[in-house]
Parts: structure tokens; sequence; C-alpha cells
């Protein structure tokens, strides 16, 4: 018996019904990440980073291919040569059906799943045909916040201080009582001081950025404002999810050498000083789903125990503005 418990905010999955990305394969998209999720859940503590994404990559494979549509992988493992499974371009799902583009990372936090660390999700993200943006797998600069802002209220060309202050402002708050998630990395010690300089909390995290992103959109999160560099191919995953929302986020791709912006060139970026916009990052509707692997801010990790596995997903449709909490229950 496979018992679920769904808890969100939306009436209902009505403005999605003309829209190709159905209810149905919405949930399948949780099944998806459910499965991935389970399987590196059994690598949970081992200190086998390789084998616990092998794990989750080969279990959100095959449960792409039991579902009816024409998925192609956008953002995927890497490109062809370096990534035997689930690598960028290449086609899942039985082929009848829908045509669209998948963002996906079947283990976001390989080292926090070694280690027993929390945030550790399996993401992904998909669109209609065209809907993701093809980001190379590069660095970016990002902002980003929840809904509720006025647009433009951030900016990748404000300082850290410049934006939080701004964000405080239109609450009504000291800046005090602002606090900023950005990842732990040495290239961020510009943006810490420049934060703490005008008296923000910082929330450090050592891995996981799409996680670090998406807690701007729940207040129990206590998470204000997202900033810092990242992984380009994250920063589509996290955009997918905060147009769900209705949050604001920007990305500008950082290239530290040629064979970067030629990976780039390969898949048709040109102008590598763009700022990309939320709605340019991921211009589709989009479902976003990230099932916790280990106990985090927002998820719940996998449990195993008694014969019976349990899993915590998000789930987040656009084109309703859907946030479901999905809680299953199975047999292991």
């Amino acid at each position: 018996m496979n018992c679920a418990v769904f808890q969100g905010r939306a009436k209902g999955w009505n403005a999605m019904k003309n829209n190709v990305l159905t209810p149905g394969l919405a949930d399948a998209m949780v099944r998806v990440t459910e499965l991935a999720a389970i399987a590196a859940a059994t690598e949970t503590g081992r200190g086998d980073e390789k084998r616990a994404d092998a794990a989750a990559v080969d279990a959100m494979r095959s449960a792409f291919n039991a579902v009816d549509f024409k998925g192609r992988v956008v953002i995927g493992e890497g490109e062809r040569d370096e990534a035997p499974m689930l690598y960028i371009g290449e086609e899942v799902g039985t082929g009848s059906g829908p045509e669209i583009d998948i963002a996906l990372d079947p283990l976001e936090g390989t080292t926090l799943t070694a280690k027993a660390m929390s945030n550790a999700l399996a993401v992904l993200a998909i669109a209609p045909r065209g809907g993701l943006l093809h980001a190379p797998d590069t660095y970016m600069d990002k902002v980003a916040v929840g809904p509720g802002y006025p647009e433009g209220i951030i900016s990748l060309d404000a300082t850290p201080a410049e934006n939080v202050t701004a964000l405080a402002a239109h609450k009504g708050v000291s800046v005090t009582e602002m606090t900023v998630c950005v990842l732990d990395r040495p290239r961020h010690e510009d943006i810490i001081a420049s934060l703490r300089g005008v008296g923000a909390r910082i929330a450090l995290i050592t891995d996981g950025d799409i996680a670090g992103v998406i807690a701007t959109t729940d207040p129990q999160t206590a998470i204000d404002f997202y900033v810092g560099s990242g992984g380009a191919p994250e920063g589509v995953l996290a955009a997918a999810a905060l147009k769900c929302v209705g949050g604001q986020m920007f990305g500008r791709l950082i290239f530290r050498n040629d064979d970067e912006k030629k990976r780039a060139a390969r898949v048709g970026i040109t102008d590598f000083d763009r700022i990309y916009s939320l709605n340019e990052l991921a211009s589709g509707e989009t479902v976003f789903c990230a099932t916790g692997v280990t106990s985090g801010s927002m998820l719940k990790g996998v449990r195993i125990k008694g014969g019976r596995v349990q899993t915590h997903t998000l789930v987040m449709t656009s084109a309703d503005g859907m946030v479901r909490h999905v809680w299953s229950d199975r047999k292991a």
C-alpha cells in the first residue's frame, strides 16, 4: 500500500487544464524524485559520493522511462562524452505524449549525503519544449528573493548590502532582522563582509544552493535573501521553483576560461555578459519537484525502518501557483 498525504496552498488543478504539464505528469515527476531520493538514501553516511550519485541517477533514469512523455534533458549530469547517464541532450520517457524539457539533479548534495549532513535533495524541473535555459556547466552569480516584493527590488548590479537594505525597507524592519543565505566559500568573503557591515544575519550553507534559493520561498526558514555564485545548472532549477510562487531571481554566467565559453556557445549562448531574469531562466510554465534525501530546513529526509520507507516531497506548479507537500509511506 502506498499512502500519501497532501498539503499545500492551491484551489486545484484547474489552471493546468490547457497546459501540457498535466496533473498526471506532475504526479509522475513526484514519483521520479521519490525513487531517486530513496536510492541515494541507501548510501547516506557511507562516505562514497560517486556511489550515492550513481544510485540516484540510475533510479531517476529508470523512473523517467516509465512515464508517457517525450522528455529531453537540458540540464543534466554533463555533456554526453563526460556523463554516461542523464547527460545533456539525452531523451527519456516512453516516447509518447507531450514534448518536455527537463532540468535535473538526481542528487543535489553528494557530499551532504556521503557525510549524512542536512539538505541533500533529489530535484527536477520540467517545462514544455524550449521553456528552460540551456545553461552550460559553469558558475553563475545569483540573487534571489521569494514572493511579496515589488519587481526590481534586487539587482546583480547592486551590492549585497544595498539589496538587503532595500528588502528591509520594503518589509518595514531593521536590516538587523534580515537573514541572508550564502554558500560558505572563500570567494564569498566580500559578500559576507558587505552584509555584516550593515548588520544583516548570515546563514552559511556548506553545499546545496538550490535548497538555499528555495528557502527564500518559505517563511518558516526565516531566509529573506539569497546571494552568491554557484552552479549555473542549479540556477535554472532554482528559477523554475521560484517561478511557481512569484519570486524574483537574476543570474549572470561566470566564465573562467575559453573552454567554458565554448561550452556556452554549443548551447546557443553568445552574450557572455548577459544578466538573465527569472523568466528568462525559466520562460515556460514549470513543474518543480524536490524530495528530501537527508532532512533539512524544508524537507524531511528518507526514512527506512521496519520494512517501510517514508519520503517527503515538495512539488510546485507555476500555472496555478500550487505549493504541495507530499508525504509517502510504502514498502521498502
